[in-house]
């Protein structure tokens, strides 16, 4: 077995696999800090602030949700460019050491603002983590197998969420037990460990780096590489708005929904949109290399877009009939983040990779906190009613089905070097 310099096993056979097992339990970790407050968050909020209006719990729900996703924007573009430049697993280390130890900290939060702060600081961490796995896992593996992983990718994540559904469920979070589940966040933090012991750095990289000095933020916004860190910041933007701003919703407003009796209320429903969520992360690339990349996001602009509609505007009870609409809304909301995870590696060559992927997909981040925080200002506007809200924002989706077109169609091609 070939050793690199420090004495890890070079990328062969066994270390695709050693790779792909770390980014998954990466991506799933990810995948239930981000599901964790808005299972918390309307409990969380009235524990805090006793007697608070609906109205209020929604605007701190934007601004603690925005806070995060800022942060993650931010973590998008910091642990990118040093994973261009220092290595991918150096880098994707540190990010999942930040978010673990910073989710349990909001264990002694006092005030929404100090959740605030921490999540900011726990999104640093998830925003890296995503584009440094997902540029170690596609330099990995032969380009053969990339539609599937890109699928695995994102399924990953809503595993997930799909915890977080399993241990709200088991363990009802109410305004007197909330704390605890950000103590049940810090566990990613052990694998830090596997990951420097067994992960083998990306020869790609290695090989880019020798060749040609990285200078990622440079690069993007010159020449050719301009239109596309453009187009896919756009891109990222439209998908992240319609799941932040609508679709995380979920869980609160079938919490209103049941008037706070039913505690599993909040459980039943991500668990059921993370269902629909694994479904469609698998499906997304895998229409993506079927009819093509543009064909395929267009599409899956119009099935959100026409799911939400019926969701957020004929249902009015948490009954039967609106868990199978959160299941095919999960299912087409979160299809993007598979398609994703296949398209955006063939935008930037190898140098850059990782700062091109954080940077367009946590910009989109950027966008979603303002459609958060857009969010939170139209359940005041419109008097505590979220199914107005997420219907507003869906719209977002029509937006997509026109701008991928200008986007380059990559089906077919190896990812750039």
């Amino acid at each position: 077995m070939n050793l690199s310099p420090g004495g890890k096993p070079e990328s062969g056979f066994r270390g695709q696999w050693t790779v792909l097992v770390a980014a998954l339990l990466g991506w799933l970790f990810d995948g239930f800090e981000m599901g964790l407050f808005p299972v918390v968050a309307r409990p969380a909020l009235k524990s805090m602030l006793p007697g608070i209006a609906e109205q209020d719990v929604g605007r701190w729900m934007g601004i603690i949700t925005a806070m995060f996703l800022i942060g993650a924007a931010i973590g998008g573009l910091v642990f990118g460019w040093l994973g261009d430049r220092f290595g991918r697993v150096r880098a994707m280390s540190l990010s999942i050491l930040a978010y673990s130890l910073f989710t349990g900290v909001v264990y002694f939060a006092q005030s929404p603002a100090q959740v605030g702060g921490c999540r900011f600081l726990a999104g640093l961490g998830m925003g890296g983590e995503w584009s440094l796995g997902v540029a170690l896992v596609m330099e990995c593996w032969p380009d053969r197998w990339r539609p599937l992983l890109a699928g695995v990718i994102g399924a990953a994540a809503n595993i997930g969420f799909l915890l977080v559904g399993f241990t709200a469920k088991a363990f009802p979070v109410t305004e007197e037990s909330w704390r605890w589940m950000f103590l049940v966040g810090t566990l990613p933090a052990l694998l830090v460990f596997f990951i420097r012991l067994f992960v083998p750095e990306s020869k790609r990289w290695k090989s880019s780096v020798e060749e040609r000095a990285a200078r990622p933020i440079r690069e993007l916004f010159e020449g050719g590489l301009k239109k596309n860190t453009l187009l896919a910041i756009a891109l990222s933007s439209i998908a992240l708005i319609g799941t932040w701003g609508a679709v995380e919703w979920l869980p609160l407003w079938a919490d209103q929904m049941t008037g706070g009796t039913n505690p599993g209320a909040k459980a039943t429903t991500i668990m059921t949109r993370s269902f629909g969520s694994i479904f469609g992360c698998i499906l997304g690339p895998l229409v993506g290399a079927l009819l093509g990349r543009r064909p395929a996001f267009s599409l899956l602009c119009l099935a959100a877009f026409c799911l939400c509609s019926i969701l957020f505007r004929t249902i009015e009870n948490y009954d039967r009939t609106f868990l199978v609409m959160v299941f095919f809304v999960g299912a087409a909301s979160t299809s993007f983040y598979g398609w994703f995870s296949l398209y955006l590696p063939e935008l930037f060559p190898t140098r850059v990779r990782a700062t091109g992927q954080g940077v367009s997909y946590n910009t989109g981040r950027v966008f979603a906190a303002a459609g958060a925080l857009t969010a939170g200002q139209l359940i005041q506007y419109f008097e505590g009613s979220y199914a107005r809200q997420g219907a507003t924002i869906s719209t977002i989706y029509l937006l997509g089905i026109l701008i991928i077109w200008f986007a380059p169609e990559t089906r077919g091609k190896p990812l750039p070097k």
